[in-house]
This record gives C-alpha cells, structure tokens and sequence, in this order.
C-alpha cells in the first residue's frame, strides 16, 4: 500500500537541494546570466563545507588528545569541557557552511568574470563549469578519503553531520503532523526562508525592481543609472552561494555526513529545470521542488517486480516530461511574466547601448 506520510518527507528531503540550486539560479537569471554551471557550483559547495568539516573534526580530535587528562577530570567533577559542550556543536555547523559558501562564492565570481568582464559565451562557459566543478569535487574528495585512511571509497563526517540533521525536540511526539512538517534539518526550513525573502525582494523592493530591469533590458537600466556590472556580479554569486547550499545539505543532512565521488546524480539538472517549471518564481520552487523530490523517488514506492525493473528509468523521466509540458503551456499562453527575462544568455555591450 502506498504510505502518503513516509512518502512525503522523504519526497521533501529529496526537494531540498532542488530548492536550493532553483532559487539561487531564479536569482541569478533575473540579471539576465544564463548560469548552466549550477550542477558544478553545487558539487563545489558540498566539497567545500566536507573539507571545512573534515579539517574541523581534526582539530577536535588533537585538541581531545592533547587534553584528555583534563577532559577527563572535568567529566568526573561533572562539569565538562566548555568547548567540546558549546564550542563544537556551533563551529561544527559554521565551519562547514562558510567554507561552502566561500567555494560557491568563487564559483560565482569566475563565471562573472568570464560572462560579464570578459563577454564570454554563457551557455559554454556553465557547461565548462560543471565539468570543472565535479572535477574539482571528485579530485579532492578523493584526496580526503585517502587521508582518512577509509578501507571504502568514501569518508563519513558523521560527528558533524549529527548537528545537521538535528530535529526539533518535539517532532517525534506530534505523530503524523510532526513526521510530515517538523522532521527536518535546520538547513531544510533555511532553504524555505531563503526562497520566500527571494521572492519578496524580487518583487516587492527597489533592488529587486532594478534587477529585473537588469535582466530584461541591460542598455535602458543602464540609461537610467542602474549599475548593470554590480547587479550581474552580485545576484550571480549571491545565487551561487544559495546554490551551494543544496549541496552541503546533500552530503550532510541527506547522506548523513557521507561523502562519495560521483554520488549527486542529476539534481543539479533537476534544479535548473525546476527553474522553468515555477516561471522563475522562487516562492513557487517552494512546493514545486516537493514535487519534483517526489516524482524522483516515485518508483520506490511503487509494486514492481524483478521482471519490469527497466520502468524505473522511466519513472525518472516524469520530472524532465513534466518540465516539457510546462514549457509548451507558458510558450503557447505566450503572457510576458511567465517568460525569462529578455536578455537572458545574452552578453550586454555598454558602448552599443
């Protein structure tokens, strides 16, 4: 029997990184940067926060070897080590979030630099981009499970990774409603703050207004005294950082702190198509990226057998289907607010203004 109540927070737990990488991709394409390198700056994030937390841990295991007498003497006087009490549940989380967002940070300022400095190609350059960004994860996820000295190739962050999926206290208590709507990890309800103060400020204030117009036509914002650089450079990297998220909470919260090469899959694909299904609104990725989570785990909970296995690659297809149909509706509707911003991948000329 299909169980709605396990299937909808394994469907919001699948969502999460979506809602990350559409949101900060939303934000990016309202200046008119067409970033396809999200799958890469994503893939950046996770293994910048994994090397802040990997690093981190270290540290606390010296410091707990180097001061375990009196650790030990603060444990039987009942009045623990302030640090390990209240110093490591807090950088434990810190560490890893800033480390990832200065990763996606660079990410961010390298496609600006390439697209908006340099007027490179922006459909090649994100393509180039997510090839780089997977390398650069795989490289040095690959030089950290060497270090850890792990017999499989992968590296558990476990200790840091508990604090990520922490749940509120009284989640376990409130039966259904508690498993559907308080089971999460703080970076789950982040990610749905962080889209709602996107949409308002898309809409809603004189920045988000001077960011559309950015996006829809750089020469007349430029006319009328918008810095068209600024606000390209900005929403790009403030998109990439909100991207790279989704990938710390990937490794973190969803593969409990477990970290293998290779191991996102096509969420960052999925991410960017979840950008066309909302029509570029990032309040709608809110539940648009819940069901998208949950067409993409759809199949496990479906009655098949062994003999029609082959239909859970089509099952998979349904989000991208879906998509398609999205696009078709709002292409023959044809009304203004539910297309990209016209300048979309195009690079902007100052002096042909």
């Amino acid at each position: 029997m299909f169980n709605i109540v396990s299937f909808i927070p394994k469907a919001v737990v699948q969502g999460i990184p979506l809602l990350y990488g559409s949101t900060g991709e939303i934000v990016t394409q309202k200046s008119g940067n067409l970033n396809l390198g999200i799958p890469g700056v994503m893939y950046v994030g996770a293994i910048s926060g994994v090397i802040g937390a990997f690093n981190f841990e270290q540290a606390v295991k010296s410091y707990e070897a180097a001061n375990a007498a009196e650790i030990a003497a603060a444990a039987a006087s009942n009045s623990p080590d302030a640090f390990l009490t209240y110093g490591v549940p807090f950088l434990s989380v810190l560490i890893p979030m800033l480390s990832c967002l200065l990763g996606s940070l660079l990410m961010g300022l390298l496609y600006c630099f390439l697209t908006v400095t340099l007027k490179a190609n922006q459909n090649v350059t994100g393509l180039a981009m997510t090839t780089f960004g997977v390398g650069f994860g795989n490289f040095f996820g690959a030089s950290l499970i060497k270090l850890s000295g792990a017999d499989v190739p992968s590296i558990a962050l476990t200790n840091t990774s508990k604090y990520f999926s922490v749940k509120l206290p009284f989640a376990e208590s409130a039966g259904w409603f508690g498993k559907i709507f308080l089971s999460y990890g703080p970076l789950a309800y982040l990610s749905i703050i962080i889209a709602i103060v996107a949409a308002l400020v898309i809409k809603k204030t004189r920045v988000g207004l001077h960011l559309r117009a950015v996006g829809e036509s750089p020469a007349t914002a430029d006319s009328a005294g918008i810095n068209v650089t600024m606000y390209k450079y900005g929403a790009t990297c403030i998109g990439c950082m909100i991207a790279g998220l989704g990938g710390l909470y990937y490794v973190m919260d969803y593969a409990t702190g477990v970290w293998s090469n290779d191991a996102f899959g096509d969420r960052g694909w999925l991410a960017i198509a979840l950008v066309i299904f909302t029509i570029w609104k990032p309040d709608m990725s809110i539940f648009a990226s819940i069901l998208f989570g949950g067409l993409y785990i759809l199949y496990l909970f479906l009655p098949m057998n062994i003999d029609h296995m082959e239909y859970q690659q089509l099952y998979k297809m349904i989000p991208y289907v879906v998509t398609l149909i999205v696009l078709v509706i709002t292409s023959i509707r044809n009304k203004r607010e539910n297309q990209p911003p016209a300048s979309l991948g195009l690079p902007y000329f100052r002096e042909e203004r």
